[in-house]
């Protein structure tokens, strides 16, 4: 695991300035505290940071080819790289190492452009052939691993790791993208390929981009893989499950290999104990397994880590939390770079944090969501679709629109009691519905939270329009698989892969998904919706398949996620922050809000009148991220 930077002058051929491209290196020195190397020659840069996880005497980065015209920085791991060595062995291929990172060179020389098709990883990688003048970039099929790009007005091309990789060179204009704030305010992130700036953008998951020395523009990026859902061939429910385990298993197993101390989260979830069972079940010591526990037992559920601890003999490390760990706001802030405002990021900090002291590397449960329709929210969709498809839409938009404008707002009450939400998703089409459902913050209240100059910018545009655009290249009309692949495409690289990857690597940490390895999500895909979401139960199969595995009340119990009390903390402990950001001249003088609204939104969220955790953690995210990118001073009311 590790970072990487790097400069090509697309134009010109011009020398790299070595202190920028060490800069630009440095900037992720968290990433890899191992060791460090450059590389320049005329026209390029590239510089990595090492965190050593396998062959640890050697592989040492930038490396090249055997005459050392291909050289290659990169991010990640190739978990087949031992059998891709042996094939590229035999087709005449020398090696100097035992690390994957020397197959990927091997991989271009042999393959070209195709060589992404047979890596079985998570990666992000660049790629610089003197010979050919050509530069590749490639990023692994789910966004794992990111990348960051940036073309110059001056013809340098840019990537990194990290965002901040690029804002360390002085030409990255900072000017902030409109549509991207619409965004981040409606979803909590900004979404793939865009940048909070528009000078920037984000090399998409499972996507290529390839530079020729000479062009004076950048080519389009492209798909090399997508999720199929493919259906598969009809199969008994015991076939059913006993394949989901073998794959599992296979997924896990292939996750395991390295020369550093290993193990994994364990929240006692069914996704995370799921993945130290296999791995309980394929190593011959005893499974390292971390947990972050809450003082607030309202928000623990440690109790069932300990549980599959037990049942497994894994080497079991818990942390206790205070609910009131509300320090890391402005450390969030700059490990993120763009505004980021997914409120679970403060405990997966922790639990990696707790990781690291025990080991280098990781598994997590990440992805079994997003696989097996495990959110809740798919249910209330699919419950959604179900009243839409018994009546016309000419007879459906304006009866249940009608309703969504005279029904009073409830945001305070379960869900099942916000009529309101629920008439407004019944006058909208499957993605509109389901855009609304998740939106952080939903269009009626961007609309009173964005001032009017801002507004007449955006020039119409809504970020429903990032789901509209992935609806369209869906491979799936069914209802269910669609859903899943619109989180695929957005919330699962954009939210959740980068709130791991950020979070561990401040850490040294490695984090590996082996539900998100692309073979699982494939075969994962391929399962009927009926099996997913059964009924009212999420998550069907792979938890009837993990019934001799794991207990009724691992599997079978509410989920209750990684949240925090940001209701309680806003009107308490960060009382005094809230009102020092939200209605701070920073926000102010950025033009983009009303601030009218932000002054009744803190009185009636701290009065008690209405509950506007979720945008007002967004806003203090976004505020953070402000002072962060222009070095602003933090606000005189800090908490903590």
């Amino acid at each position: 695991m590790c970072g990487i930077v790097g400069i090509f002058d697309m134009r010109a051929m011009r020398d790299i300035d070595q202190q920028l491209l060490h800069r630009m290196n440095e900037s992720q020195h968290h990433r890899g505290p191992t060791e460090g190397g450059l590389h320049r020659e005329r026209g390029v840069g590239f510089g990595h940071r090492r965190l050593s996880i396998i062959d640890l005497s050697s592989g040492q980065q930038p490396l090249f080819n055997e005459d050392g015209s291909v050289v290659v920085v990169f991010n990640g791991e190739i978990y087949n790289f031992m059998p891709l060595m042996e094939e590229l062995t035999a087709l005449g291929h020398t090696f100097r190492t035992r690390c994957d990172t020397e197959v990927i060179v091997h991989a271009w020389e042999q393959w070209g452009e195709a060589c992404v098709d047979r890596l079985r990883g998570m990666f992000a990688f660049s790629i610089w052939d003197r010979n050919r003048q050509t530069m590749f970039l490639a990023r692994d099929r789910l966004g794992i691993k990111p990348m960051y790009c940036a073309l110059l007005a001056d013809g340098m091309f840019l990537f990194g790791s990290e965002l901040k990789a690029l804002m360390a060179v002085p030409g990255l204009s900072r000017d902030i993208d409109t549509h991207a704030v619409e965004e981040y305010f409606a979803y909590g992130y900004v979404p793939e390929p865009r940048t909070i700036f528009k000078s920037a953008f984000k090399l998409a998951p499972g996507h290529t981009l390839l530079l020729k020395a000479g062009a004076s523009s950048l080519p389009a990026q492209r798909r090399y893989w997508d999720v199929p859902f493919k259906p598969h061939a009809p199969m008994t429910a015991e076939d059913a499950e006993r394949e989901m385990i073998d794959r599992l298993r296979e997924a896990v197993a292939s996750h395991m290999v390295a020369d550093v101390p290993l193990g994994a989260f364990l929240s006692g979830g069914v996704d995370s104990s799921a993945v130290v069972a296999m791995m309980a079940g394929v190593s011959s010591e005893p499974v390292n397994t971390c947990a972050i526990g809450f003082n607030d037992r309202a928000y623990d559920e440690t109790e069932y880590a300990n549980e599959v601890a037990q049942r497994y003999g894994t080497r079991h490390f818990r942390e206790v939390v205070e609910s009131d760990d509300y320090g890391l706001i402005d450390t969030l802030a700059r490990l993120y770079d763009e505004p980021y405002a997914d409120s679970s990021a403060l405990p997966t900090y922790r639990v990696c944090e707790l990781a690291r002291k025990h080991v280098t590397v990781a598994l997590s449960g990440d992805g079994g969501d997003e696989n097996f329709a495990g959110y809740r929210r798919y249910r209330y969709a699919m419950a959604e679709q179900r009243v839409r498809s018994m009546l016309p839409a000419s007879l459906r938009k304006p009866v249940f629109g009608f309703l969504g404008t005279v029904y009073p707002k409830a945001d305070w009450a379960p869900r099942v009691f916000r009529a309101k939400t629920t008439f407004e998703a019944l006058a909208r089409d499957l993605v509109e519905g389901y855009y609304h459902g998740v939106a952080k913050m939903p269009d009626r209240v961007r609309a009173r939270l964005f001032s009017d100059s801002f507004k007449r910018g955006l020039n119409g545009y809504s970020a429903i329009e990032v789901m509209r655009e992935h609806a369209k290249a869906s491979p799936t009309d069914d209802p269910l698989s669609m859903l899943q692949y619109l989180d695929m495409k957005t919330w699962l690289p954009g939210d959740i892969l980068t709130k791991v990857d950020r979070a561990s690597m401040a850490h040294a940490l490695e984090v590996r998904v082996p539900l998100l390895d692309h073979e699982f999500v494939e075969w994962a895909s391929g399962v009927p919706a009926s099996l997913k979401l059964h009924g009212s139960e999420g998550k069907y199969l792979l938890k009837k398949s993990l019934e001799p595995h794991l207990s009724q009340d691992v599997l079978y119990r509410p989920k209750m996620g990684f949240s925090i009390p940001l209701a309680a903390w806003f009107r308490g402990p960060l009382r005094d922050r809230v009102r020092a950001a939200l209605l701070s001249p920073l926000l102010a003088d950025t033009g983009i809000f009303n601030m009218a609204f932000l002054r009744e939104m803190v009185e009636n969220h701290q009065s008690g009148r209405s509950d506007y955790s979720v945008p007002i953690w967004s806003l203090l995210m976004f505020e953070a991220f402000l002072r962060n990118c222009i070095g602003e001073a933090e606000p005189s009311a800090m908490a903590a």
